[in-house]
């Protein structure tokens, strides 16, 4: 651990002793974590009061006091990934997506949530989940799909007001000016594969300079990302009537436009776990625990497959 880093986490209000790491390592190493501890040390990376008002980012199951020896981080909170933490003996199960979000009054085993919280329960599994705290961290979602397009400085599109490091979305420019097809070519190569695959909007020859990202459902962002400097955008969820309206505008304005990039929902924000796992080890690590935080193998993706199309490609409308 750094000396900065170090006296990071040993300073920051937010954190009780029982979550800082330096002082006294030695003598601390290797001391179980607890569900408490792994909280306080995911608000510490992901801080809980930065999601948006309607989340439900927290810890959903758990006694604080249990002991966590071995994590699982996963997108989304479905019977496989409930499954697959069950098999892997996992005491915490970390999912992005929330499992109680939208008025959920009841986890009778009746319901499949009801039956995933009975599961979890009881295999002695907690469940927590950083959702909006973790898409608009400084190091969160946007910013690790920011840099799988080339941009290694950029800022947030909304900041917070207290922190302009944070906020939803990203936007920057690449190091190295690309075609739209190359991009969305570079970004098919990383993010996991499924039914909607990669689609796009625009002429495959533009040369993109500046990128602005949101992971996950991102159309709300629309117009303020027409009003940047941004050649592309990419995110995921984008409806036809925003996509259209904003092609119309493209055509019929002075410039080229905004070009868009439109991932799967999941895949889009499933480039953040093994950041965000690696990220959470460490710093329960520079904490004095041992903690194993696995990232989860399933495809959480609902689209099961796609039918290709017997008919030729549609023109390209761009050239």
């Amino acid at each position: 651990m750094t000396a900065d880093r170090d006296e990071s986490i040993r300073a920051d209000p937010g954190l009780t002793d029982d979550a800082r790491g330096a002082a006294g390592a030695e003598t601390r190493s290797g001391r179980d974590a607890t569900v408490a501890s792994v909280v306080e040390v995911a608000d510490y990376l992901w801080p809980f009061h930065t999601q948006e008002n309607w989340d439900a980012s927290e810890l959903v199951v758990g006694r604080p006091e249990a002991t966590v020896r071995r994590i699982l981080v996963a997108v989304d909170p479905v019977s496989s990934v409930v499954q697959e933490a069950v098999d892997l003996r996992a005491d915490l199960l970390l999912t992005h997506h929330p499992l109680m979000l939208g008025g959920q009054s009841s986890v009778a085993a009746d319901h499949y949530k009801g039956r995933f919280v009975h599961e979890l329960i009881e295999n002695r599994i907690g469940l927590l989940a950083c959702h909006t705290n973790a898409d608009s961290a400084a190091s969160g979602v946007s910013e690790v799909l920011i840099q799988a397009c080339g941009v290694t400085d950029s800022r947030p599109l909304q900041p917070l007001a207290e922190d302009s490091s944070v906020g939803l979305g990203r936007i920057g420019t690449l190091d190295q000016p690309v075609t739209l097809e190359d991009l969305a070519r570079r970004l098919a190569a990383v993010v996991p594969p499924t039914a909607q695959g990669v689609r796009v909007a625009g002429a495959k020859d533009r040369e993109i300079h500046t990128v602005a990202v949101c992971g996950g459902a991102g159309g709300s962002l629309l117009d303020a990302v027409a009003a940047t400097e941004a050649d592309v955008y990419v995110t995921a969820d984008l409806r036809h009537h925003p996509v259209s309206e904003a092609r119309e505008a493209a055509m019929h304005g002075d410039d080229d436009g905004l070009c868009l990039i439109d991932l799967s929902h999941a895949a889009s924000e499933w480039l953040w776990a093994p950041v965000g796992a690696a990220a959470l080890e460490a710093a329960l690590r520079e904490c004095g625990h041992d903690v194993e935080v696995l990232v989860s193998t399933r495809r959480t993706d609902p689209w099961d497959f796609r039918v290709p199309s017997p008919h030729p490609e549609p023109q390209d409308r761009w050239n």
